[in-house]
């Protein structure tokens, strides 16, 4: 009750990289928020650019949307501690730029009084090597629903239950790949039945082989910067079905390649659902718009080359 971790392994990277840099020989310095105060404190007194990586929206919109979903779900709260909120603010405000994955994320930022400039959008990538599409799907077996990532309250889970077992649909399965938070376990309880398989947690290697097997894609998160397994379906040839706060809309076009739907909004979920279970073919359909949209376009190569030009151009106005 007294001691918190996080916070602890958290200053104690941030205090340990900020003595292993060295700062009178650099252009850029990159870092993770959370993890970077006391170096970019630092490299104010130098010639250096500092630019902060935030994987999800603005902290404190992420801590005003967690809690209210925890209190939807009558949850006890597991939120980010006050210690980090005011850490995290600290680095935002002595950033020269901030890069986040999605419009989503960017917009967050804005609506808390940055600027647009400082705010610099750059979508995640997927490896290539490890996620791909096997072969053409046959739509007569059992229709498989995947998730991938962790069960909590943040991913929003309990709407993807819900909803499936509202549908019931007949042949069906859902596959659940990951991790089950502790604190979710009494809701996923209230969803148990036959159709739902619950994995655990799989190796890189493996989850291609899940996706492969399976007919659409479905993620429900409440925040987040961008879901990195959207990217990971869509190049195994899946259609995905997500939230605006995925950052899912930043990848896949919606209408093509999938659907962007509005947080916990159970019924349009369900009608998602069913369109692809009613309409077998549109799965081939949307399925190879994915795929042909992350081999093209989502390539850790293709986020590595925006990243170097965006270092480019800072560094030659320095």
């Amino acid at each position: 009750k007294k001691f918190n971790l996080d916070n602890f392994t958290i200053n104690y990277f941030d205090r340990q990289a900020s003595q292993n840099v060295n700062y009178s020989n650099l252009d850029v310095l990159v870092g993770w928020s959370s993890f970077s105060l006391r170096s970019f404190k630092k490299a104010t007194k130098f010639n250096c650019i500092k630019v902060l990586e935030r994987g999800s929206s603005h902290i404190e919109y992420q801590y005003e949307i967690l809690k209210e979903e925890y209190e939807l779900l009558g949850i006890k709260p597991k939120l980010p501690s006050n210690e980090i909120i005011e850490k995290e603010i600290k680095e935002y405000e002595i950033s020269d730029y901030i890069c986040v994955p999605s419009n989503f994320a960017k917009k967050s930022f804005i609506e808390k009084g940055f600027s647009e400039e400082k705010i610099v959008k750059i979508p995640y990538g997927v490896d290539l090597n490890s996620f791909y599409k096997k072969k053409n799907k046959s739509y007569e077996e059992k229709f498989r629903v995947i998730y991938v990532g962790s069960s909590s309250v943040r991913k929003g889970i309990f709407y993807l239950l819900k909803a499936f077992t509202d549908l019931n649909l007949n042949n069906s399965e859902l596959l659940v790949v990951g991790k089950v938070d502790k604190e979710i376990i009494p809701i996923i309880k209230k969803f148990k039945n036959n159709k739902i398989k619950y994995i655990g947690p799989k190796e890189q290697n493996d989850l291609q082989n899940f996706y492969n097997e399976s007919h659409i894609f479905v993620t429900c998160s409440i925040e987040e910067g961008l879901s990195m397994v959207q990217a990971q379906a869509m190049a195994c040839g899946l259609p995905v079905i997500c939230t605006t706060n995925t950052g899912g809309d930043e990848i896949l076009d919606d209408g093509k390649s999938g659907f962007v739907l509005p947080i916990r909004n159970i019924n349009q979920l369900k009608e998602k659902i069913i369109y692809f279970y009613e309409n077998r073919e549109m799965i081939n359909i949307f399925g190879n718009n994915a795929y042909e949209k992350a081999t093209n376009f989502l390539s850790w190569e293709n986020y590595g080359e925006k990243m170097y030009e965006f270092y480019n151009k800072i560094s030659s106005k320095k």
